[in-house]
C-alpha cells in the first residue's frame, strides 16, 4: 500500500485541482492532502484565501479519492509531514519542479504537470472582472 502525500491551498476548487489529486491518487492506494493554513497562504501568496481553512478542509475531505487531510502550517515542515504520515511518495505540481528534490531522502518526489490554462489566481481575477 503506497501512501501518497501532496499539499496545496485548494481555494476556489477547480478542475486543475481535481485532475492533480486524481493523478496523485493513481500513484498509490492512500492519498493524504495537506491543506495550507490561512496564515501560510497569506505568507506564500500575499493574500488570504477566499474560503476559510475549515471550509477548504471539508471540501477536500469530501472528495472520494482523498483518504486523509491535515493542516499544513509551514512549507519548511514538509519533511516532518512526510515522516509523520508515513508517506512513500510526495506529489507536487510541476510549477514547484526541483524545489523539493531534497526530500527524496524521505520518499520519492514526483512533479506532475499542471492543467494548462487554469489557476486559482486566474479564476479569482475572472470572478472579480464579472462583478
Amino acid at each position: 500500500m503506497s501512501r501518497i502525500i501532496t499539499f496545496g491551498t485548494y481555494d476556489v476548487l477547480h478542475i486543475g485541482h481535481i485532475k492533480l489529486l486524481k493523478r496523485a491518487k493513481s500513484l498509490g492506494s492512500h492519498l493524504i492532502v495537506g491543506v495550507s493554513s490561512d496564515e501560510l497562504n497569506q505568507n506564500k501568496k500575499g493574500r488570504g484565501p477566499i474560503y476559510p481553512l475549515k471550509s477548504r478542509l471539508e471540501i477536500i475531505s469530501s472528495l472520494r479519492f482523498v483518504d486523509e487531510v491535515f493542516v499544513e502550517d509551514s512549507l519548511e515542515l514538509k519533511a516532518e509531514y512526510i515522516i509523520s504520515n508515513n508517506a512513500d511518495i510526495l506529489v507536487m505540481g510541476d510549477d514547484w519542479q526541483g524545489r523539493f528534490d531534497h526530500l527524496n531522502e524521505y520518499c520519492k518526489v514526483v512533479y506532475l504537470p499542471r492543467t494548462p490554462s487554469i489557476s486559482t489566481t486566474e479564476v479569482i481575477e475572472i470572478i472579480k472582472e464579472t462583478k
